[in-house]
């Protein structure tokens, strides 16, 4: 359930935040993205996480994000 909230949080900081408008092109908002997720996951994942796993976590989540959230409150699952 924490994790579920921590991911919510999550979306709701990009988006209100961080996933504006060309946010994909600009290497400066790319890596404010990376680091936003971040300091969400390491607040919000279990500490069972090894290093390894929280980068892969880390880098699963920014990938689905740069694929999915074009900014400006564009996405691929706004109808």
């Amino acid at each position: 359930e924490k994790i579920k909230a921590t991911a919510r949080d999550l979306l709701a900081t990009l988006k209100a935040e961080k996933l504006t408008l060309d946010w994909r092109k600009r290497q400066q908002a790319r890596a404010e993205v990376h680091v936003t997720i971040r300091q969400f996951l390491d607040a919000g994942l279990p500490q069972s996480y090894t290093p390894e796993l929280f980068t892969q976590k880390t880098t699963a989540v920014f990938e689905h994000v740069y694929d999915a959230y074009y900014g400006a409150g564009q996405s691929i699952y706004a109808a």
